[in-house]
Order: C-alpha cells, then structure tokens, then sequence
C-alpha cells in the first residue's frame, strides 16, 4: 500500500508531464473485443433449443449447448460466430450462428482505469469517442480533496508508457471546456490528493 502510494506520489508529481492531447487519431479505434465479463446472446437459426445468452468466465471462454469452452475473449462478435457456426457443423448441416453482445465489460487492456480521488474510482469499458468528461460522469467526478489540476493520464504509445497532465478541475469546476481531452483504450487516470 505504501509502495503504491508512493508511485502515485511519484507520477503526479512530476513537473515535467505534458498536458495530453485533446485529441484521438480516429484509425486507433478497432472493432469490439470480447472480454471476460461481457454478456453474449448467441442465436442459432432455425434452433432456439442450441440458442442461449451466456457470460463470458473469467477464464475468457463460454459453453453453449453442443459446444464446450470455446475461446470468446479476444476475438470479435463475428469470429465467434464463425468459430460456433464450425463447431456446431459438427452436428447440424450448414449452421447460421449470429452473437450479440448484450452486456460489456471488454478484454482488461482495452479498459479505461481511474484511480485515487475520484468519487468511485474503477474500471470502465472504453466507447468509442470517450473523453475524460464522459470518464468522469461514469466515476461520479472527483473527491472534495483531490488535486484535479495534477491528474495524470498514463497511456501505451509506440510500445512505451507515456505520461500526460489532465486539469481535471479547470474541466469540472471552471467549465474551461478545452480542458477535455479524448481517451484511447487502456489509458489509466490517476487523481491524486491535495496537499494540506
């Protein structure tokens, strides 16, 4: 915990963090990942007794009727589908599987983290056009002793952490609406406390 608190103490406190940038390169964003947690509906045509909505397990992988532990997480709705439509071929001719997502949680790497003085800081599944406004809806905002205007947004680039400085507070309290700045998948928000 006080290794932790340290580290923290450490990120955001460097005077040398770049303000992030306001914007995200829209080519980034990929289609939907299956994650571990995510809630599937998966239908087969012309079968409602093989149709069923399952969760993802933490293990990453599902079991439908016929169809034991298949890897879901990872891959997108419709590899799934084609993944199932093969597996199932094995018992019915020229299966048509379809798999909609209907509860997301999203693989780990692609979820938007923030901690420390947020008002309920957690894991979020990352929607295309987040900003850090949309975050902080999500979070209930900030803590009446976070130090807003010292946030940090750690975030991968080029295959190294990178770390920006977020006014988490000039956004929140003063309205300054320049102050918002896209999210990326996997970026992770660290609000540290005000010094007394």
């Amino acid at each position: 915990m006080l290794a932790a608190a340290g580290l923290l103490a450490a990120l955001v406190g460097c005077a040398s963090v770049p303000p992030a940038p306001s914007t995200v390169d829209d080519a980034e964003i990929e289609q939907y990942i299956i994650g571990p947690g995510d809630t599937l509906n998966i239908q087969v045509w012309r079968n409602p007794e093989l149709s069923i909505s399952v969760p993802v397990r933490p293990d990453g992988q599902i079991s439908t009727p016929l169809v034991e532990d298949v890897q879901a997480s990872g891959v997108t709705p419709t590899e799934l589908a084609r993944v199932m439509e093969e597996e199932i071929s094995l018992y019915l001719r020229d299966p048509v599987v379809t798999v909609i997502v209907t509860g997301f949680a999203g693989p780990y790497d692609r979820q938007v983290r923030v901690i420390g003085q947020a008002a309920e800081p957690r894991a979020l599944q990352y929607r295309e056009d987040m900003s850090v406004m949309d975050v902080m809806i999500e979070v209930g905002g900030i803590t009446d002793i976070a130090a807003g205007n010292r946030t940090v947004l750690i975030r991968e680039e080029d295959g190294e952490r990178r770390q920006y400085r977020v006014r988490l507070h000039d956004l929140l309290n003063r309205g300054e609406i320049e102050a918002n700045v896209d999210i990326k998948p996997g970026d992770v928000l660290i609000i540290p406390e005000r010094f007394f």
